[in-house]
């Protein structure tokens, strides 16, 4: 038998509906408590535990105590980027109720992938980035464009510094729901950092959806061009 990667051991891990929840979950980039991942699963805490604790010895998430908490995350930036990726190839969860059309709505409006913005204000964001010459694409991937110091610098954000990081500065990764790219990696990260620092968005427990508020829609216009009414006809038409 030719050495190779035990692939199946990591797809029996994901293939467990209970488990995929939790991991997708995760993909907020929020730590979460177990009682919180067993909600999103809508299964007993002492099921999601047991679900948990593979996860962790597979290698998928890693858990840290926090005071007298236990919270989990997932293990790094290539189980995102590999989940992200599998959901290109997933059938969509089939709506069953208002409740679930709504969350799907949100869902793809906002979110979080791992630590950067994605959703329909994820793409669009990155787009104005790239008409504000903040960003330019070369051969499918990002380069800091001509006035990029000058834009991130308005939002308070070192592109220096982030130079200076050992994660890449620029990666796109590819939306689950819209189909393009929205920025990912170092500068991604700092970018929706920065829109959570200044209460631009709210994240929401057990959940990768992000909610954008009146002053992220005021920033976002003023630092973007972005109008997110305008926006959101668009989307919905």
């Amino acid at each position: 038998m030719e050495p190779d990667a035990e692939l199946a051991a990591v797809a029996s891990l994901i293939a467990d509906r209970n488990r995929a929840r939790m991991l997708l979950t995760l993909l907020s980039g929020r730590p979460q408590s177990g009682s919180a991942l067993a909600e999103s699963a809508g299964i007993s805490r002492s099921l999601a535990s047991a679900h948990l604790k593979k996860l962790v010895a597979g290698g998928l998430v890693r858990s840290q105590r926090h005071g007298r908490q236990q919270l989990y995350s997932l293990a790094a930036q290539p189980v995102a980027d590999a989940l992200e990726t599998l959901m290109q190839f997933a059938p969509a969860t089939p709506v069953r109720s208002l409740r679930d059309s709504s969350r799907m709505r949100n869902l793809r409006w906002a979110r979080m992938c791992y630590d950067h913005l994605a959703g329909v204000v994820g793409v669009a964001v990155t787009e104005a980035l790239v008409a504000r010459s903040a960003l330019s694409r070369v051969d499918g991937g990002f380069l800091l464009g001509d006035a990029g110091d000058a834009v991130l610098g308005e939002l308070g954000i070192d592109a220096d510094g982030l130079r200076r990081q050992r994660r890449p500065l620029l990666r796109p990764c590819l939306d689950w729901t819209e189909r393009r790219h929205h920025l990912a990696g170092g500068m991604g990260a700092a970018v929706a950092g920065e829109f959570a620092r200044r209460g631009w968005i709210l994240p929401r427990e057990g959940s990768r959806i992000v909610t954008v508020t009146a002053a992220g829609a005021a920033g976002l216009r003023d630092w973007t061009g972005v109008d997110l009414e305008q926006l959101r006809l668009a989307t919905a038409a």
